[in-house]
């Protein structure tokens, strides 16, 4: 990724050979991103350098421009007009997300084929004209359907895919130390573990999160996603050797407005994606899953979290062994692309670009080997908060809740329970054993109120011996 990025900045004139030469060479010896090794250099201007980082897909203006031949577009505008009734060339470009006059070619391949006609104009422009099919169209979608059912804006090419990938990197992210304490300010940690997690955040590149359960590791991966600076383009769909693979899911990616208003429609704008899986996580998902019936893709999980943070919660609870899912990943995690197959057999490339967090409750040596965890950069232990951290967090859980925090009961839940029964203090505690109290208040129409009888009720509910 990194000689691409140089190589990008080389093709567009903002750096020389000789300079991509002694940047990397700079990298060798003193390690960083090797935009930051130009700037030090003085070969770029940081602002150079943000903007190359800032940019965005451009709405092609010629058919060449989008990659596609006339052909492919003619028959995805033959698929959506079938659904549409009476039509103007302005709502199939809308359809389509390609400008007028790329799709106004295809419509006058369509006029000399004779699979639409012009029914009427308010005006003698093209634009104005309100086009209906004939039967010659609809036998020729029915084919086109049959062959693939995608029906959607118009895909980009995967070299494009790539291009904007690459420029949109992960690894170009900044987290300051400010943004940094804000971002987990609602969650009580220890200044170690910011201090820990500052560089793994920026780094870009996969870390462990570990330790014993109810300690908010999930939390701590869910806000690292919040965290994530700017927002990335991403298509809506991809075409590689004529198969369409849609990439954006409205699941998991939360668009925002465009800042740009002539961006390629094509492509959605939206936050950095924070895509989290756990027990359900099988080899399958990650691979291109084939609809037989629609004969059409779906993209794979870690194509969606490209350019963004992908959460493997609860490491070690999948259907599938660690090992299998980590041998999967061991290529990809080093040279930062992955291979992805056709059904017909056709291998391609794609890029791997997305801080991955391992989150589990297993010791990491129990799961993987020695040489694995070499590979991950940051290995981070979530441990039992202290008394004072746990005091902390059950002061914020009753002011959250309405409850007056009481010392004398918060005492006795220490000294009477977690001392006199030797268990160990963990984060999700308070936040259980007070809804107990809240859910027992309910019951009995009555304000919730910490108390000693209280604790005693929530503690036998919530706890068991094992």
């Amino acid at each position: 990724m990194e000689k691409l990025i140089g190589q990008r900045l080389l093709s567009e004139g903002l750096i020389r050979e000789e300079h991509l030469k002694k940047a990397l060479e700079r990298q060798r010896i003193y390690g960083g991103r090797i935009g930051h090794n130009l700037v030090a250099l003085g070969f770029i201007k940081a602002e150079e350098l943000e903007q190359f980082f800032k940019r965005y897909p451009k709405s092609p203006s010629s058919l060449e421009a989008t990659g596609l031949s006339l052909s492919f577009i003619t028959d995805l505008v033959i698929k959506h007009i079938l659904f549409m009734g009476e039509f103007t060339m302005k709502e199939v470009s809308d359809r389509v997300m390609l400008p007028i006059n790329i799709v106004d070619a295809a419509i006058q391949n369509l006029r000399r084929e004779k699979f639409i006609e012009v029914k009427g104009a308010t005006e003698y422009a093209r634009v104005t004209y309100k086009f209906v099919i004939t039967g010659q169209c609809r036998n020729r979608a029915s084919e086109l359907l049959n062959i693939c059912g995608y029906v959607g804006p118009a895909p980009v090419t995967i070299d494009d895919y790539r291009q904007m990938a690459e420029i949109q990197t992960v690894k170009n992210i900044i987290v300051d130390e400010e943004s940094l304490k804000k971002a987990f300010s609602h969650l009580i940690i220890s200044e170690d573990l910011l201090v820990r997690l500052g560089p793994a955040i920026s780094s870009g590149k996969a870390m462990f999160i570990y330790g014993p359960p109810g300690n908010e590791k999930t939390a701590i991966a869910e806000t690292i996603g919040k965290l994530l600076p700017d927002t990335i383009y991403i298509p809506y769909s991809i075409i590689v050797e004529n198969q369409i693979i849609t990439v954006y899911d409205p699941v998991n990616h939360v668009t925002v407005p465009s800042e740009v208003n002539d961006h390629d429609l094509r492509w959605v704008h939206i936050k950095r994606p924070v895509i989290m899986t756990g027990g359900e996580l099988v080899l399958s998902m990650l691979d291109l899953e084939f609809n037989h019936i629609s004969r059409f893709y779906n993209a794979p999980l870690q194509m969606k979290a490209n350019n963004g943070l992908f959460i493997v919660d609860d490491f070690g609870r999948q259907q599938i062994e660690p090992q299998d899912l980590l041998n999967r990943w061991i290529v990809p995690l080093e040279r930062r692309e992955d291979f992805l197959t056709l059904h017909t057999g056709m291998k391609f490339d794609i890029p791997f670009d997305q801080l991955i967090i391992f989150s589990t409750n297993i010791e990491p040596r129990k799961l993987v080997d020695e040489a694995f965890l070499r590979r991950i950069r940051y290995k981070i232990k979530i441990d039992h908060p202290t008394e004072k951290e746990y005091e902390s967090i059950f002061k914020r859980v009753c002011e959250s809740n309405g409850i007056a925090f009481d010392k004398d009961v918060f005492d006795y839940l220490l000294n009477n329970y977690y001392k006199k029964l030797n268990i160990k203090l963990n984060a999700c505690h308070p936040r259980d054993l007070i809804d107990h109290i809240i859910d027992t208040a309910h019951y009995y129409n009555i304000p919730p109120c910490l108390t000693k009888e209280g604790i005693d009720a929530a503690w036998k509910s919530y706890f068991v011996d094992i």
